[in-house]
């Protein structure tokens, strides 16, 4: 089994360090969390990171030093969190190849989001997005990301329902094959309790985008998405 991706937050903001680490954790990545610049010389030196964060707790220097140093294309992939409004430290931070820099305050699924493509950039996580009216389901880790901030985990037979609709969008499955497709989680998979299963999703992920087709089943129908 592949090791899991390692991302490393350095002198982020405790505030912000351990929203994001639990963010980033409960996909699959491995999280260093270091207070110091100090710490990060050995742990950058030694390879094996795939995405570091450099937190404005950290002067601007030292975090371009750190990039130089430990970045580029043989490197990790370097996000520097810059003060509000210095444009100067972006600009110098992008020319010496960082991957990304975001001003402060943040959002922290912002932050999570552009971390991921970073590592699905890498080839180190296969991104599975549902969009729905309003939330964001990341059937990887199973979990569901209302607009509101709220996250919520989906059981595996919820992840293998809404698989099944994903992969088959405006067609009408019937009970049977949802029962064939994406069994009941226990023995009472009998043909009401599909029902009662469709009720709790649709309830979990606050979507009218599972249709009721009364007296044949039930049809997925992918929310368009939002004009520009």
């Amino acid at each position: 089994m592949a090791a899991r991706p390692v991302v490393a937050l350095i002198c982020v903001a405790d505030v912000v360090a351990d929203d994001l680490a639990g963010h980033l954790e409960r996909r699959g990545n491995e999280v260093r969390n270091l207070r110091t610049a100090w710490e990060a010389e050995p742990l950058l030196g030694a390879g094996g990171i795939d995405v570091v964060v450099i937190g404005d707790e950290l002067g601007p220097a030292d975090g371009r030093a750190l990039l130089k140093r430990h970045g580029g294309r043989s490197g990790a992939d370097f996000i520097l969190i810059c003060r509000p409004r210095d444009l100067l430290d972006k600009v110098l931070a992008l020319e010496l190849g960082a991957a990304d820099a975001v001003e402060s305050p943040l959002v922290v699924r912002e932050l999570a989001a552009r971390i991921g493509r970073l590592l699905a950039r890498r080839g180190r996580q296969a991104l599975e997005l549902v969009v729905l009216e309003n939330a964001t389901v990341d059937l990887r880790s199973a979990m569901v990301m209302h607009d509101c901030g709220k996250e919520e985990q989906l059981s595996p037979g919820q992840v293998a329902l809404l698989r099944l609709f994903v992969a088959s969008p405006r067609k009408v499955l019937t009970r049977d094959d949802i029962i064939a497709a994406a069994p009941a989680e226990n023995a009472e998979a009998f043909d009401r309790s599909i029902d009662s299963r469709i009720v709790r999703l649709r309830r979990k992920l606050n979507t009218a985008s599972i249709a009721t087709i009364r007296g044949t089943g039930y049809r997925f129908d992918p929310p368009e998405p939002a004009s520009a």
